[in-house]
């Protein structure tokens, strides 16, 4: 450990929230970042570990991308700080133009021009602004106060976002304070994306329509709110016809599909965006997170006629922030739509994912009583560890902190911790991938049949 380490979380302990940072008490958790590059975290001992996170999904691009880099650098020596919705400054519209024309320009170009559509954003700074700006657009549009939204999904912390958030450990100390105008439905628990269950005869997907149209025909839901695959719910992949079901649901009650693609867009499931496995064209989309590539800022894009509904700005818009459409951020995202599209990266996602589920398939089902389930799309891919059928929480937490040891930076998704996930920067070398796998089987052989180590640490 050194003493930059201790230091910084002693300083920590002293002097933030206790609920912020986990410190475990036998010190094995967590390291100290000092820098990062490409898919490289460098602690400030000096240790190097792979990052099979990508910093929650950040650096799609790699950390630290050289253009991103130089675009974030000279815009900071140029214009630092604008006036969100006062006096605007150029990359802003840019950088809206750019988004408009990835999402529904794109998604509606083979239409008749007539059906063609454009998109119109709102800009914030985290992902859960970007998802109260999609339900207060909702609101607006529709006039109708309630959504609907899914167990296992997470839309973020905020006030408005908790009511779509499903988990009792965000959710229940505050909730006396919550207006509660989200109703919850079951996730279909079909396995794969790839699942072969006929819609004719899935019944999950039968008994799920049945609930929408339970709730959409009392007139009082103005949205249905999903992520295309729940990330932090734990690599939750929807049967096929998932999204053209809620679509065809939300058009026939004239309700607004709202897609939440702060984890899964640009790229991460091996398409642009994750609805468009399914060719499904939503309401509203929410951004943020790869948008970047480090930057805080998030967005809101809709379709025109939608977002018209928000009333002409008179001089005081009714949703604002300071930092609104920073240009930093603004540079940054541009200098990484162009990196995305330059090297291919959604593309080589696609590839390389199949390669990683391919790997992970062909570790053991089992390793003594412990068993493993393999699910994934593109560079979205986890590992469910159960034990006598329950979820194996205490067993991934613990695979977790070896394969910190062992120069692997994973984390573990699900409501009890089960899944170890692996979402790589899409810059990630096949040979990496894949040495990654063979490690995950090592320890997780080790937890399961517990002896004396006498491994060293595979990485400096």
């Amino acid at each position: 450990m050194s003493q930059t380490h201790a230091i910084t979380l002693a300083q920590l302990r002293r002097y933030e929230s206790r609920n912020v940072t986990f410190v475990d008490p036998d010190g094995s958790w967590p390291i100290v970042w000092d820098r990062a590059k490409g898919c490289h975290v460098w602690d400030t001992a000096g240790r190097r570990y792979l990052d099979l996170t990508a910093a929650f999904g950040v650096a799609a691009a790699g950390h630290a991308n050289p253009s991103v880099v130089r675009a974030g650098q000279r815009q900071m020596g140029h214009l630092l700080h604008a006036m969100g919705d006062v006096h605007p400054h150029a990359l802003k519209g840019e950088l809206a133009r750019e988004l408009s024309r990835w999402t529904f320009e794109r998604w509606t170009a083979e239409r008749p021009s007539r059906q063609r559509l454009h998109g119109k954003t709102v800009f914030g700074t985290s992902g859960f602004e970007s998802v109260e700006i999609a339900l207060k657009t909702a609101r607006l549009a529709t006039g109708r106060p309630g959504i609907l939204a899914f167990d296992g999904g997470y839309h973020g912390l905020g006030y408005g976002a908790l009511n779509a958030t499903a988990r009792p450990l965000f959710r229940e100390p505050f909730r006396n304070q919550l207006k509660e105008f989200g109703t919850f439905l079951s996730w279909p628990p079909c396995g794969t994306f790839d699942c072969s269950c006929p819609v004719a005869t899935c019944q999950p997907l039968s008994r799920l329509k049945t609930d929408l149209r339970r709730h959409l025909r009392k007139g009082t839901i103005g949205a249905i709110l999903v992520e295309p695959v729940q990330a932090r719910g734990g690599i939750r992949i929807p049967h096929p016809a998932f999204l053209p079901l809620l679509r065809e649901m939300a058009t026939e009650y004239g309700a607004l599909l709202i897609l939440d693609e702060i984890y899964t867009g640009f790229g991460r499931t091996g398409r642009w965006f994750a609805t468009e496995h399914s060719r499904v064209v939503p309401d509203l989309i929410c951004l943020g997170k790869a948008l970047t590539g480090g930057f805080p800022l998030s967005a809101c894009v809709g379709r025109s006629d939608v977002m018209d509904q928000w009333p002409p700005s008179r001089g005081e818009a009714i949703h604002t922030s300071t930092f609104l459409g920073h240009p930093v951020g603004c540079a940054m995202a541009l200098a990484q739509l162009k990196e995305l599209e330059r090297r291919g990266l959604p593309e080589r996602s696609a590839r390389l994912g199949t390669v990683l589920i391919d790997a992970l398939r062909r570790l053991p089902s089992r390793f003594g009583d412990l068993e493993l389930r393999v699910r994934g799309l593109g560079l979205m891919a986890g590992i469910e560890l159960r034990r006598a059928g329950r979820p194996a929480g205490k067993e991934s937490i613990e695979a977790m902190k070896r394969l910190l040891h062992e120069g692997f930076l994973v984390l573990p998704e699900g409501e009890h911790g089960e899944l170890l996930s692996l979402t790589p920067p899409l810059t990630i070398p096949r040979g990496e991938l894949l040495g990654t796998v063979d490690t995950i089987g090592t320890v997780l052989e080790e937890i399961a049949h517990p002896r004396t180590r006498t491994r060293k640490a595979r990485r400096p």
